[in-house]
């Protein structure tokens, strides 16, 4: 993995861990599985283990019926009705178990779209806290990934992507945007491993 690690020194106290959408409709048996996702579960773990009170995850919840949405939406759940909550399976949007039993003290914060921004959750959870730095991982890369880091960005947070341990549908989209995060974002964004994460986050 390319990374440049945390170029901007140690984590602080203010650090919080971003883990998206590692829920079990992205894994094996449905049509949104992510090949990588069991690949990076031991890591994202590790991080959680050591640092479940500053872990915050996320969990994508699809439409509650075909064809439902807003705009754009609407047509997104025509093409994916298998996977509305009228068909789905309640357990699939659970975090996958590994990571739920962190659950509490790591919160949980439920989100419609890609970005967990722009419902305004996120921002009300963070307001008046003391973080000031994300540590993302999950998935998808290309997708939510990116939209979380996107938004903690244009909010001024520190931004540290940690590459092993984020997967994505296709290797070929996660390894074009690993290549955009660290080519397009440097003063704004640092792509570090889980090890180099884990040892400098007292």
């Amino acid at each position: 993995m390319v990374h440049q690690g945390l170029i901007h020194g140690p984590l602080g106290p203010g650090t919080l861990h971003l883990c998206v959408d590692m829920q079990r409709v992205f894994g094996p048996g449905y049509p949104w599985a992510m090949p990588w996702l069991e690949r990076v579960r031991p890591t994202i773990e590790a991080i959680c283990a050591r640092h479940a009170d500053r872990t915050l995850f996320t969990r994508f919840i699809p439409a509650a019926h075909p064809g439902e949405g807003r705009g754009t939406w609407a047509r997104y759940y025509r093409r994916w009705a298998d996977i509305t909550l009228e068909k789905l399976d309640p357990e699939a949007i659970r975090i996958i178990p590994a990571l739920e039993r962190f659950a509490p003290p790591a919160r949980v914060l439920d989100k419609r779209v890609y970005s967990p921004w722009t419902e305004g959750q996120l921002d009300a959870m963070l307001s008046g806290s003391d973080v000031d730095t994300l540590v993302i991982t999950g998935g998808e890369t290309d997708v939510c990934v990116l939209a979380s880091a996107l938004g903690g960005i244009d909010r001024g947070f520190r931004v540290v992507l940690v590459g092993d341990a984020l997967c994505s549908f296709f290797d070929e989209t996660h390894d074009a945007l690993m290549e955009l995060y660290l080519t397009r974002f440097t003063e704004q964004l640092e792509v570090a491993t889980a090890e180099e994460v884990l040892g400098n986050w007292r």
